[in-house]
């Protein structure tokens, strides 16, 4: 997701090439066009680690081949304009179900977390402050290109800032709205260090819905998520955007696959609800590369459906819950509380 301009020894002794241009191998470090160093995908390179096993995914995780001419026509949009989403960049397996449904994912902030989550591929490192002046002009103009009527504005957690970011989140969600007023946002955002201030920020910004993934359950939050992040943290958050603006939904979300047992999602469900979060996500963790966490099981669509019913029955306004299911997946039907359309 970086760009490469320059390398150090330490890093060139790891760099490959194809086509006589520099690729940087997972867990290499590299200098971004903005002029400071990073991390590929994240975690840095474990000489030891076993390589990420092929072809033994079972038959539900094949995802289908996107298609359709609400697709096609995002696609074009895409292209054309050379617009970057989340969902090619992380290649999500639902693309072709949410362009078909006017939904997209838009990450802020640039491609750089200063945090180092085990499970995740975003590139890591301290962007020393750096952020784009255009970013909320351009975010908007993007949704008008590709006529959403739902964006997520998701984003890298930037601790280098002394809001987290919340002040220039905000400002791309007022962007949106004033160019898009018809589309609904939700915000997937960091956690800001748990700082009330920054989650006031955001929430009012205009938002439909506010959203910040807790990741898995108490047990497994380390080694999962980056030291700087908390279960407790994430729950804290979710409960006082709730207390603070009662009229905008809250969301989180859930991996499931990384070692964690019945009793402790239904203790996460549990925690969720006391803290008035209205909905929840359980997806697949699925390891990126040899140098994240292994995949400890894969969970069973009966799994998926029956922690689903479980979270109904505590009272939340709906669980989206399947084996390709992401944060963001078909977001702008989750209120149709049909675990949008998975059970067909």
């Amino acid at each position: 997701m970086g760009s490469v301009n320059a390398f150090n020894s330490e890093t060139s002794n790891h760099m490959t090439r194809f086509k006589d241009i520099p690729v940087v191998p997972s867990g290499g470090k590299f200098e971004t066009e903005q002029g400071f160093r990073a991390i590929k995908n994240g975690v840095k390179r474990n000489p030891r680690a076993a390589p990420v096993p092929r072809g033994d995914k079972p038959s539900w995780l094949r995802a289908k081949m996107p298609s359709g001419e609400g697709y096609r026509a995002v696609r074009r949009n895409v292209r054309e304009h050379r617009l970057s989403t989340v969902c090619e960049e992380s290649m999500c397996p639902n693309i072709g179900e949410c362009w078909n449904a006017g939904t997209a994912t838009i990450m802020l902030m640039g491609s750089v977390c200063t945090r180092a989550c085990r499970f995740c591929a975003v590139d890591t490192g301290n962007p020393g402050g750096w952020l784009d002046p255009e970013e909320p002009a351009n975010t908007a103009e993007s949704v008008r290109i590709m006529g959403l009527g739902y964006v997520v504005l998701t984003s890298v957690d930037r601790d280098d800032l002394p809001d987290g970011g919340a002040g220039h989140y905000a400002a791309c969600v007022r962007a949106v709205k004033a160019l898009n007023p018809d589309t609904a946002v939700e915000a997937l955002t960091p956690d800001f260090g748990g700082r009330e201030a920054d989650v006031e920020t955001v929430l009012d910004s205009g938002l439909e819905v506010f959203a910040q993934n807790v990741e898995t359950v108490r047990r497994l939050t380390h080694p999962v998520r980056d030291p700087r992040a908390s279960y407790q943290q994430t729950i804290d958050v979710l409960a006082y955007a709730k207390e603070y603006r009662p009229d905008v939904l809250t969301k989180t979300s859930l991996m499931l696959g990384l070692g964690e047992g019945d009793a402790e999602i239904r203790e996460t469900l549990e925690d969720l609800r006391a803290a008035g979060v209205d909905i929840v996500t359980f997806g697949q963790y699925l390891r990126p590369t040899a140098n994240h966490l292994p995949v400890e099981r894969y969970v069973t669509p009966e799994q998926f459906a029956e922690y689903r019913r479980w979270g109904l029955d505590l009272g939340f306004l709906e669980v989206v819950s399947g084996p390709l299911v992401r944060s963001s997946y078909r977001a702008d039907q989750v209120l149709q509380k049909n675990n949008v359309g998975l059970e067909a």
